[in-house]
């Protein structure tokens, strides 16, 4: 048998490896959960006689109605608002510039914060009094949210302005994993010394930012947080609304701490096709019998392979079989990867390492590290990391 041939064999047995059940974690409706939009009691009384921004987009809702055209309802004072990657209307591509604009259905200024123009400036925040922030996170650093929701809190900390943060479920919070970021890989899509997926709703890592002091003038912000109701780690919540164009589904948020790496290599996650993130190729990877062809679609207007022929694997079964999965990124999908199709030229991009938050991961894989010494090179930041956290939790 070839090397090639043995791998093969032993890539198809691995990626059906399961671990010991874990019996607590429970796949709910999201209706099973009140977000702190939902909680309308908690924090009108904080807008009432103010002048308010709404940083939000299609999965601010609030029992099936947009927050802003709720507020707008209850005769809140909204004057604009500000939206992140993938519009107000989250129909953008990932990395996709996003224009300043106008609601057609409520009239109302939406300055974007995603592109050149991520922070509000002290002219944006003229003419307001607090800001209110309620979009829906799926715990990945590499996810941008939680990077517009630190430019917005340190917009508010710099001009005096009140920020409330009002909390959603993370569908992953059931777990911490993956390389903690190195300050000097800081970007976009990875500002804090955090692990990939970090096991906290985006309140609680509200709380983390100013409690860490990361950012400028973290002392004068005056910030609430409104918490869930019926929310704990063992969920894996469905979300009702996709938070993005790629992730259309609960699979696919699931997949996505694990998939996303591939996003830093000549691979495909199937953007393009009906199973983003649910899926993983190349025009190459001769493995197994799934085949995908990427095509332009909105929200994926020019896939990585458009029109050509992927062959790989379909996780959406792994997916399902969540019980059984180890509570974990899993690198055995990377690995297995690079080692069948890391011959070809430029396996990994530059995008990989601001996605890992540091180049150690890369340049492990390359050195043929298995996952276990990965993994073990990992421990004593996620350790650290987790003493910062365990200061900041809401909820059991």
């Amino acid at each position: 048998m070839t090397k090639r041939f043995i791998w093969i064999i032993t890539f198809l047995i691995i990626l059906t490896q399961c671990s010991v059940s874990q019996d607590k974690l429970q796949l709910v409706d999201y209706d099973q959960i009140t977000p702190g939009a939902a909680r309308m009691d908690s924090y009108l009384p904080l807008l009432e006689n103010k002048t308010v921004a709404v940083v939000a987009n299609q999965s601010s809702l609030v029992n099936n109605m947009h927050l802003v055209d709720t507020l707008l309802k209850l005769h809140i004072n909204v004057q604009y608002i500000f939206c992140p990657e993938h519009g107000f209307r989250g129909t953008a591509d990932a990395g996709q510039e996003v224009s300043d604009g106008r609601d057609p259905i409520t009239g109302l200024p939406i300055i974007s914060l995603y592109g050149s123009h991520r922070k509000p400036t002290a002219e944006d925040m003229a003419g307001i009094d607090v800001v209110l922030f309620d979009l829906q996170d799926v715990g990945t650093r590499f996810y941008t949210y939680i990077s517009t929701m630190t430019y917005v809190m340190e917009a508010c900390a710099e001009n005096g302005k009140s920020v409330i943060i009002l909390d959603r479920p993370n569908p992953n919070g059931y777990f911490v994993d993956g390389p903690v970021m190195e300050e000097k890989h800081s970007s976009f899509v990875g500002l804090h010394p955090v692990p990939v997926v970090y096991g906290m709703t985006i309140g609680e890592y509200a709380s983390m930012v100013v409690g860490e002091q990361w950012i400028n003038n973290s002392d004068n912000l005056t910030m609430e947080v409104i918490p869930l109701k019926g929310y704990n780690r063992n969920m894996i919540v469905k979300l009702p609304i996709a938070p993005s164009p790629n992730l259309p589904d609960w699979q696919a948020v699931y997949l996505y701490p694990s998939l996303c790496f591939f996003e830093g290599t000549i691979m495909s996650v199937g953007r393009g096709t009906d199973v983003p993130f649910q899926v993983y190729g190349h025009p190459d990877f001769f493995i197994g019998s799934f085949l995908f062809t990427p095509q332009s679609r909105k929200g994926a207007l020019k896939p990585k392979y458009m029109g050509q022929h992927c062959y790989g694997i379909n996780l959406q079964g792994y997916a399902d079989n969540f019980k059984r999965n180890k509570p974990e990124i899993n690198l055995r999908w990377l690995i297995g990867s690079y080692e069948i199709l890391g011959g070809q030229k430029d396996f990994f991009n530059s995008y990989m390492v601001k996605l890992a938050g540091t180049d150690s991961l890369q340049q492990q894989i390359e050195k043929g590290m298995n996952e276990k010494e990965i993994r073990h090179s990992w421990q004593p930041a996620i350790d650290k990391f987790m003493k910062i956290r365990q200061k900041y939790l809401m909820y059991d």
